[in-house]
């Protein structure tokens, strides 16, 4: 009898293209249903929380998918493990209630992205952090965070400019640190436009080198033109942390 299952899944985004199906390239939602169809001997349809984008890592993605399979949630997830490439791993497989939907029943997600900022290369994880020639200033990127914190329209912070569909976000967290030589943005928010937190990081980094006065940013959100806001920062530095439900 099919079965809805959460799976919540790790993944290092270097060699991906992204999440979501794409005929011809390799993706994380390619790569399940590759092996789920195996196991189900026939289609699967997953479904993840989220799009993540070419590059972009997770720890913590959650996705469904309806299975017709005997096998235990443990012999399902030896099974993904087994026969997916090494960089995925299923962290949990468990059984979910049927009208249970990875996407529509998120209430919030955790992103962290990371920054180095040592004098010497990062050799061992340079495929996991953004590695910046200066040092921003922590003050001012705090003060520009605390304006972007909150309920805005954040078109402006939007990489899709033919968005029809309401832009305006819940931001409740953001937080950033320093650790040594590495820096650390986290957000949380009820969901994220595409491309938003690395342009809120690269808006955030034009910030703390003292390009932009931290006030800019409100101008930046009454605008809604991606135009004002700063770079795109590289996929590298960021990682889906958790998904809360």
């Amino acid at each position: 009898m099919e079965k809805n299952y959460k799976l919540t899944i790790a993944y290092d985004g270097s060699r991906f293209y992204g999440w979501e199906r794409q005929p011809g390239r390799d993706t994380v939602q390619g790569k399940l249903e590759g092996v789920l169809t195996r196991l189900n001997d026939g289609p699967v349809n997953v479904i993840g929380a989220g799009r993540t984008d070419a590059g972009v890592h997770a720890r913590a993605m959650v996705a469904s998918v309806r299975l017709d399979t005997q096998g235990s949630c443990q012999e399902i997830q030896a099974y993904l493990n087994r026969y997916l490439p090494t960089a995925i791993a299923v962290r949990e497989v468990k059984e979910a209630a049927d009208r249970f939907h990875a996407r529509y029943n998120a209430l919030g997600k955790t992103y962290r992205y990371t920054c180095y900022v040592g004098s010497a290369k990062p050799v061992f994880d340079r495929p996991y952090v953004t590695v910046l020639d200066y040092r921003p200033d922590l003050d001012r990127m705090r003060r520009a965070a605390e304006l972007l914190t909150g309920t805005h329209d954040f078109k402006a912070f939007c990489a899709n400019p033919r968005m029809k569909k309401s832009t305006v976000r819940c931001v409740d967290s953001i937080t950033i640190r320093q650790e040594k030589d590495r820096l650390y943005f986290h957000f949380h928010g009820n969901s994220f436009l595409q491309n938003m937190v690395r342009i809120l990081v690269g808006t955030l980094l034009e910030v703390g080198r003292g390009r932009w006065e931290p006030e800019y940013v409100q101008e930046i959100l009454a605008s809604g033109d991606r135009r004002m806001a700063g770079p795109t920062a590289p996929p590298e530095g960021l990682c889906l942390m958790k998904v809360d439900y």
